[in-house]
């Protein structure tokens, strides 16, 4: 079976010298595109933040959440009042404890004054208490008299107590406080007298037992822990203790100093994480947005010539090398599809150039003719050869538009049995006044398939006319379907003359083909292409055989054709 439409044979176009191939190997005429992306890198460096507005929002995005972290942290902290709990209670056990001094030196039943300290050493006493650095002690009668002081000298210092450096928060202090003057204007701390503090507690502490407050003194806050002195089970005098000013304060800056100092060195990781971040996620995409806006550049004139080569990502896994996966897909696609293009003109000119150069010479031939009959065989080769062009522009037409339509058309299910079924009986008819058999074999469950049917149709129309133009009067046509686990196959055989073995690679390329003299130009060649573009969209595969017995010699001639379109289910 000599096969497909056409009017020649002749072998695919070669390629073009200086064709340039997409991908690894690429190298292009020019290094324009290289080398302005090179340039682009250098400009902005591995870390640079100029012309990147991406690599700009990772940054921001991730300070603005490490400083809302930092905030809720700072501002639901409660080392403060952690802090001053644990502070309160060893205040509340060391004023106890003096108080235990005293009441160890207390007279059975005797009356003691504790102003004039008779029955009761109330300065030797406090002397030889240890008071941390800061803090004060205040002994008081039941009538609230000052009995003794005693205030923790420098020899004692307290650790919780000291004041360490914190950078961070004396500039945040400083700030808040230039920024906070104007809206405290004229205000001042009134100075509080420590002694009248202590002494406030006294009648309540000798009634009701050991009192706790706090209170402001130059700008600090202070614990005032104040109990009784018993002599027996009767309150004869209070000590008050107070802790050192500003203690706590020193203790939950020195706690919000680590943390802003954990933030500051946070923010540094942050920000260089960032950076790295955005290396790789930020870089490649403007390498990818470089190398597009240079092809369109280029593709406006304002480039030298030479492809686009897209960077080549695609050993990333993730989705910057999906991304350049499928645009070197897709660039690769463009290309194949104007190198395509421009083949497939180059096809059709030398096409056309046949039946016009046959035109040319019948009608100079015509004007120089003196018989009737001479004129009258112009007239068939001009009428032969203008139905031969109006076949080859219509099918060109089809052929150059099936890719769009390919696109538009909405794929459905349907019983391709169905479809295969009616198509042989109406083209069983025309084999049968061929004077060719007809056969068909198909299951008896249907095969449901997603797709074009008309197109598919058109496929296996093109695959039966090519059968039945090849046989004669007593051969036979086989049309038959299989269904396997994932497929469909359905084979088209014939007894014909079978397929020459030099154009079994050929046969599927456009306008090649391989007819009888008598049948030249009343095809255009473009039918087995169509065909298996058609088959290609819908995801399967076609192929043609010769048929042989398995043990024969693989010169003999073959008993005849067999095509097979496999289709996924």
């Amino acid at each position: 079976m000599a096969l497909a439409e056409g009017i020649d044979v002749r072998d695919a176009a070669p390629g073009r010298d200086g064709d340039v191939v997409l991908g690894d190997d690429f190298v292009a005429p020019d290094n324009v595109v290289e080398d302005e992306i090179r340039a682009r890198r250098a400009r902005r460096g591995f870390f640079s933040l100029r012309g990147s507005p991406l690599t700009r929002k990772i940054i921001i995005f991730n300070l603005i959440a490490l400083n809302i972290l930092v905030g809720g942290i700072l501002y639901l902290n409660a080392s403060r009042d952690g802090l001053a709990l644990q502070r309160m209670s060893g205040l509340v056990g060391e004023a106890e404890l003096v108080a235990n001094v005293f009441e160890v030196q207390m007279p059975g039943r005797s009356p003691v004054n504790m102003i004039t300290g008779d029955g009761i050493d109330v300065e030797g006493t406090l002397a030889a208490i240890d008071v941390q650095e800061g803090a004060e002690v205040f002994v008081f009668d039941a009538a609230g008299a000052l009995a003794g002081r005693v205030t923790g000298a420098a020899d004692r210092p307290a650790t919780s107590s000291q004041r360490q450096p914190t950078i961070i928060t004396d500039a945040l202090t400083r700030l808040w406080a230039v920024l906070s003057r104007p809206f405290t204007a004229g205000t001042s701390d009134a100075a509080v007298n420590l002694e009248d503090l202590a002494r406030a507690q006294v009648s309540k502490a000798l009634t009701e037992g050991t009192q706790v407050i706090t209170g402001e003194v130059d700008g600090g806050a202070v614990f005032v822990i104040s109990t009784p002195i018993e002599q027996g089970d009767e309150p004869v005098a209070v000590v008050s203790m107070i802790s050192a000013t500003g203690e706590i304060d020193n203790l939950v800056m020195s706690e919000h100093e680590r943390v802003l100092q954990m933030f500051l060195i946070a923010t540094l990781v942050s920000i260089g994480l960032s950076l790295i971040l955005a290396s790789t996620i930020a870089h490649p995409l403007a390498d990818l947005a470089a190398a597009a806006e240079i092809g369109g550049a280029r593709n406006r004139g304002r480039q030298g010539n030479g492809r686009i080569r897209i960077p080549d990502l695609t050993a990333r896994p993730d989705e910057i090398g999906r991304l350049s996966g499928a645009l070197r897909g897709m660039v690769a696609a463009l290309y194949d599809r104007i190198d395509g293009n421009e083949q497939f003109a180059a096809d059709v000119a030398h096409e056309i150039k046949n039946p016009l150069a046959s035109l040319r010479s019948a009608v100079g031939t015509m004007r120089v003719a003196k018989r009737d009959d001479q004129r009258e065989k112009l007239l068939d080769v001009i009428d032969h050869d203008v139905r031969r062009l109006d076949r080859l522009v219509s099918d060109i037409s089809n052929a150059s538009r099936l890719d769009s339509e390919l696109v538009k058309e909405e794929e459905e299910a349907f019983d391709l049995l169905t479809m295969m079924r009616n198509l042989g009986q109406y083209l069983g008819e025309q084999a049968g006044e061929k004077g060719i058999e007809f056969i068909t074999d198909f299951p008896r469950e249907p095969i449901i398939i997603n797709g074009l049917e008309a197109r598919l149709a058109q496929v296996f129309v093109n695959l039966i006319s090519n059968a039945t133009s090849f046989c004669e009067e007593g051969d036979a046509i086989r049309l038959w379907a299989r269904r396997r686990e994932n497929r469909v196959l359905i084979v088209v055989e014939d007894t014909g003359p079978g397929i020459p073995d030099q154009a079994l690679t050929k046969i599927f390329q456009r306008f090649y083909s391989q007819r009888d003299a008598n049948d030249f130009g009343n095809n255009s060649g473009l039918g087995l292409a169509i065909s298996k573009q058609i088959v290609e969209a819908h995801g399967g595969v076609i192929w043609a055989e010769n048929i042989r017995p398995t043990d024969a010699d693989i010169t003999s001639d073959p008993l005849g054709a067999r095509f097979v379109v496999g289709l996924p289910v």
